[in-house]
């Protein structure tokens, strides 16, 4: 017998989203297949957050990144 449901890892743990009907202590065979949920809008942005928390230097080039974004980056006319 086959049957297909989903599921969510925790750890070594899958949790079901359903009840397989299955006998307490009854022997399976799992084979695992992952797949794409369209993530929520955002959810990247909050995955990547804090990535560089363990870099010190970090704080230094963002402020350099900063002030060199304020510098006049037009060409300049020459005085006649």
């Amino acid at each position: 017998m086959t049957i297909t449901v989903h599921g969510v890892m925790h750890g070594r743990t899958i949790e079901l989203d359903e009840d397989l009907g299955v006998a307490e202590g009854q022997k399976v065979e799992v084979q695992v297949k992952l797949f794409q949920t369209a993530p929520k809008w955002g959810e990247g942005i909050l995955r990547s957050a804090g990535g560089w928390a363990d870099y010190p230097e970090m704080d230094a080039i963002m402020e350099k990144v900063h002030q060199n974004r304020k510098l006049e980056r037009r060409p300049q006319l020459e005085d006649k």
